[in-house]
């Protein structure tokens, strides 16, 4: 019998991770309370999960996890409002609930045997890292072409992942371009958007797919120099995380269209936005 979709599974947070020199983006490491659960949440890259306080609310989040990292499951969540800064308060050991996984995760079958271009922008890259950390894992990396990443933020400070970022800049198989709006006195890497760091690289379009996740004013300028590069509508993958809701299409309050961001994405191509209400 299908598992009732409005339940959540109980779990615990196992560690927070403070990500950023502004202190208001945590990595949360969560751990389900009951074996059986956690065996019962299968997921891949892109998708996202509802994370509930009893007498709080829910929201939704991406997985910045990937299942191939055994006995992890994160979320990085950003100090917004209510229920973030509540989350935010809670100290390793509080119960939490986890309802999900939810919605369509990057088609990895498509993805096979292209070349991928990941281009992230702020506090989005978290389905990001699920993607990279993914591609990486020794089980999975022959069955892709070259990998190249352009992540991009405020400062220095902002960029997430940094343990990450550095063990990647140091791999062979990945080339990972970082770049900030403003740099502090020990920056050494890019300078400027990253649409000027993309258009300089100028990524080879053949047999490239492209991923892109960021906010919404990143994501227009980035299409716009994809275009400029030679990247069909179809070869261009969003993950329009910033309009997920109540997960199981019921609020519908994430449509767009005729399409339920929570149940028909958060992952569309391109090709498959042109056919809906302009967004970007």
């Amino acid at each position: 019998m299908a598992r009732n979709p409005y339940l959540p599974y109980p779990a615990r947070i196992d560690e927070t991770i403070i990500e950023n020199e502004s202190r208001d983006i945590k990595t949360f490491r969560l751990a389900f309370e009951a074996p059986a659960n956690a065996a019962e949440f299968q997921y891949l890259p892109g998708q996202f999960a509802e994370l509930s306080l009893p007498g709080v609310g829910e929201a939704p989040f991406g997985i910045a996890s990937s299942p191939t990292e055994a006995g992890r499951l994160l979320f990085s969540v950003k100090r917004t409002g209510l229920f973030t800064e509540e989350l935010h308060s809670l100290e390793p050991g509080t119960r939490i609930g986890v309802r999900g996984p939810m919605g369509k995760p990057f088609p990895w079958d498509r993805m096979a045997g292209k070349d991928l271009l990941i281009i992230g922008g702020g506090f989005a890259f978290t389905t990001l890292r699920s993607a990279i950390v993914y591609i990486l894992d020794p089980a999975n990396r022959s069955r892709f072409g070259s990998v190249l990443a352009v992540y991009g933020a405020r400062t220095p400070g902002e960029l997430m992942y940094r343990t990450d970022l550095a063990a990647w800049q140091a791999r062979k198989d990945i080339g990972v371009h970082l770049t900030v709006d403003k740099a502090d006195e020990g920056w050494t890497q890019h300078v400027g958007v990253v649409t000027a760091v993309l258009e300089n690289l100028k990524p080879s379009a053949p047999n490239t797919l492209a991923i892109v996740c960021g906010p919404p004013v990143m994501i227009k300028f980035t299409l716009l120099s994809l275009a400029k590069l030679g990247f069909s509508d179809s070869c261009v993958i969003l993950s329009l995380e910033m309009r997920m809701k109540c997960g199981v299409g019921k609020c519908g309050r994430c449509n767009i269209g005729g399409k339920y961001v929570c149940k028909d994405g958060p992952v569309f191509t391109r090709e498959e936005l042109r056919a809906l209400p302009v967004e970007y």
